[in-house]
Parts: C-alpha cells; structure tokens; sequence
C-alpha cells in the first residue's frame, strides 16, 4: 500500500485539506495557507527543546526545591532530600509519586524523544507502527509531568502533621516548570509521520 507522501499528496495542517505537492512550501488549495509535506526541521527543533530540556533538569535536581523552616531556622531541601524527608517519616506513597512525577517521568519523556529521534535519522528501528504508539505514549506522559511542580504543595502538607514548622518554594520549581514546557514543545515539534517515511522508502 502506497503512502500519501508517495502519491505526491499533502494534508494541509491548518484546514485538513488533502493537496496535491507541487512544491515546498506548498499553498493550501483551500484555506491558501503555506505548508510543509512534514513539519518543516522537525528533528532540529525536537533536538533543541529536549537538549534545553535535559539542560533544565540538571538544576532542577540540584537546586533547592523548598526551604524548610523549623523554629525560625531555615534548612535547604533538594527533591531528593525530600524524598528521603518523606520515607524517614514512612510516607512512602508520597515518596514514590514524588520520585516518579520528579525523577521517572521528565527523564523518559526526554530519553524516549532522544531514542525517536535517533530512529529516524538512522533507520535502524522496529515496525514504525510500534514506534508511533511509542511516540503517542511519551506525549500522553505531558500532564503527568506537571506533577513536578506540585511536590512544593506536598510538602506543604508536612506542616499540618507537625513535622515541620513552615515551608517556602525553592529555584528548583522554576527549573521544573521549564523541564516541562520545553518538554511538551519537544514532543509537539516531531512529526511521528517520519517513522513511516523510512520504511516506506
């Protein structure tokens, strides 16, 4: 079964209008919008976002994530001293939600990106279809990703079970909330169509 890119054909991302490809940039027939057959650098920009991405993550696991004050005295808590804060006191449900939504999810979103991209530019893959639910899966990780911001909100939660007397935000959630926009604009600018460009040629 032959492709559309093969047949010479084109779908207009704005309107959905199927055309003919003459040439690139090509005008919509319909809505005379100008279009790529793929998203125009698809890679290069999937690249840079999820290198700013990685890049952004770095101090968001070393800078403090909250300042903990305990009798006036502040004590700085990185996410993984945090953690261990919560499974000293044997919260180990919030311990691992916190390592999943902090740790697990950014780095496999952003790996998997990294593993996608590689992929296409090498050829070297499995059936393009197992790569596209793979793709489909990352970006489903995107409102899970969100969690990050809200352990400052579960520490907060600490203060009302009387282990600590008052909790501020720290740089680090800045540096999260980045990891996870830059993230999501990673996984918007792949075109997962280019799975199949290979197999197709």
């Amino acid at each position: 079964m032959k492709t559309a890119k093969q047949l010479g054909l084109a779908l207009c991302p704005k309107c959905h209008k199927l055309n003919n490809l003459m040439t690139e940039p090509q005008q919509c027939s319909r809505c005379q919008g100008m279009f790529y057959q793929r998203k125009h650098n698809s890679l290069q920009y999937t690249l840079a976002w999820n290198f700013a991405a990685l890049l952004a993550f770095i101090p968001a696991n070393f800078y403090p994530i909250m300042i903990v004050y305990q009798l006036g005295i502040g004590r700085d808590a990185t996410i993984l001293s945090g953690i261990s804060e919560f499974i000293s006191h044997g919260l180990y449900p919030i311990a691992i939600i916190i390592f999943t939504a902090s740790i697990i999810v950014p780095l496999l979103k952003i790996m998997g990106l990294f593993v996608l991209v590689y992929k296409v530019h090498t050829g070297i893959r499995l059936k393009p279809d197992k790569h596209s639910k793979f793709y489909h899966a990352l970006e489903s990780l995107g409102p899970w990703s969100m969690l990050d911001v809200f352990v400052v909100a579960l520490m907060v939660a600490v203060v009302e079970l009387g282990f600590v007397t008052s909790v501020a935000a720290g740089p680090a959630i800045n540096y999260f909330t980045i990891t996870v926009i830059f993230t999501m604009f990673a996984a918007n600018s792949f075109d997962p169509r280019l799975l199949w460009d290979k197999k197709a040629e």
